[in-house]
């Protein structure tokens, strides 16, 4: 069976790639299409894991390719074949900072008890990087801006019924919906609901009740997963939308901007009731939620954090990527201290979950470093997206990008899903996102320059025809 589903991965490689390829350069609805799946298979993966050892419980378990490969490779084609028409950049803006990254991550090898694990996150890490390279460069307009939002719609609406089948047809406590954890439900749907919350705020001519609906969808998402901690960051993810939105003045004529004020206070009013609400609905699982935590979870949190510490501390550069799940065990002392009424087997530990410290622990101090630099540089310049896009239609989207992007980071000291292959994409399509408003407000600022010098040319006579053309510069 196994060699089946292999048998039907590189048919689908050999065979889909090209013939998707084709198909998208003669429909342009194909490609819309490939665009799509090249987001929502961030979201519910269709992959298979070479040499997989789904038993480890390190971050990555296998050499994992799937449906979103075929996506990407596609795109990549696709990107290749207008290289004339848009030039490629090899090196987008951030490319050097995540190289970097990744060249550390791979010093730390040396240290890696278990080669493989390590070389499991290593591929990972290049997929990331190819994702993220192949979104910045075929992304070129704010045609294709508004087909990811459409995805982005698509994908909330799937993300939601398979929460409510979860939570109301199947019984779950805690609805994780297609990811492999409620964290990374969490962290996943509350970029999406920011993306949907912002486009409201600030776009005059939307579907205002559509997209005020995907939000709320959003919201009971985040709620069904009885999250702790993603409950409270999803909503001052939404409060720093709201009012950073209200902050601002939008594009358009002044009854434009007289209908957007109006709806934004209209949202302030209903957006407390409405969560009160739904907070009231759900008051008695989020109370159970809380009462049952065990006070054993949050020791182990420290100790395992303790434990990641002094492996950071020891090692230079690390334990070895992806070796904590292995390193924390008998025979290794990193988890001695951890008492045995906390973690009953010595050699089934968990992961420390705070996925700063796990890149410390399995990379070293310095490679933490040179990753926090690059989340730093990607928040900074989505700050500055903010502001220079004042006048453009997709300004919301760096304004949605600003909450989503606190929670991420925040969220990511107290949990480790980041690392989660769906998250992963999702935060390099994220990083490509920022860097593309970027590129296209330089484009059409270099276009406002040599305009007037375009219709200050002279007219001149075409070679074979007796109408006038125009010199461009």
């Amino acid at each position: 069976m196994s060699e089946l589903k292999y048998l039907v991965f590189f048919v689908v490689l050999i065979v889909g790639v090209p013939t998707g390829y084709m198909l998208a350069l003669k429909y342009k609805w194909i490609e819309k299409l490939v665009f799509f799946l090249f987001i929502f298979f961030t979201c519910e993966m269709v992959d298979i894991n070479f040499v997989s050892m789904e038993t480890y419980r390190g971050t990555s378990k296998g050499f994992e390719f799937g449906m979103v490969d075929i996506a990407m490779y596609i795109l990549l084609l696709l990107s290749f074949k207008r290289a004339k028409q848009y030039n490629i950049e090899w090196f987008p803006p951030g490319a050097i900072l995540y190289i970097l990254y990744f060249l550390c991550s791979l010093i730390s090898i040396i240290h890696s008890d278990i080669f493989i694990y390590s070389a499991f996150e290593i591929t990972k890490m290049i997929r990331m990087y190819l994702y993220f390279w192949i979104a910045y460069n075929y992304i070129q307009n704010e045609e294709q801006l508004e087909t990811l939002m459409h995805s982005v719609g698509i994908i909330i609406f799937y993300i939601f019924f398979s929460v409510v089948k979860q939570k109301y047809l199947l019984g779950m406590f805690q609805a994780m919906g297609p990811f492999p954890h409620q964290n990374s439900l969490t962290m996943y749907i509350s970029i999406l609901g920011a993306l949907a919350l912002a486009r409201v705020l600030n776009r005059s001519k939307i579907s205002v009740p559509l997209w005020f609906l995907l939000f709320a969808m959003s919201a009971f998402c985040v709620l069904s997963t009885l999250s702790r901690a993603g409950l409270a960051l999803f909503a001052i993810n939404s409060c720093l939308v709201f009012f950073v939105s209200l902050l601002l003045k939008n594009r358009g004529r002044d009854i434009e901007q007289r209908q957007l004020r109006k709806r934004k206070w209209v949202i302030l009013i209903i957006m407390p009731l409405v969560g009160s609400a739904a907070l009231y609905k759900a008051s008695d699982s989020i109370i159970e939620r809380f009462a049952t935590a065990p006070e054993e979870s949050a020791l182990t949190r420290i100790y395992l954090a303790k434990a990641a510490a002094k492996m950071a501390n020891e090692n230079i550069f690390g334990v070895g990527l992806n070796n904590f799940a292995h390193k924390i065990n008998d025979p290794y002392p990193y988890g001695a201290d951890i008492p045995a009424e906390i973690s009953r087997d010595s050699t089934k530990r968990g992961l420390v979950e705070t996925a700063y410290l796990m890149i410390a622990a399995e990379a070293g101090w310095v490679t933490l470093g040179v990753f926090f630099i690059m989340l730093m540089y990607f928040y900074i310049k989505n700050i500055i997206n903010i502001i220079r896009l004042k006048n453009t239609a997709y300004r919301y989207i760096a304004v949605a990008l600003l909450g989503a992007l606190s929670q991420v980071y925040i969220q990511t000291t107290l949990e480790w899903v980041v690392k989660q292959t769906n998250n992963f994409y999702q935060l390099m399509l994220v990083f490509a996102i920022i860097s593309v408003m970027t590129k296209i407000w330089k484009r059409q600022q270099k276009q406002k320059i040599t305009t007037p010098l375009t219709k200050s040319a002279p007219l001149q006579l075409s070679p074979n025809r007796r109408s006038p053309c125009v010199t461009t510069i």
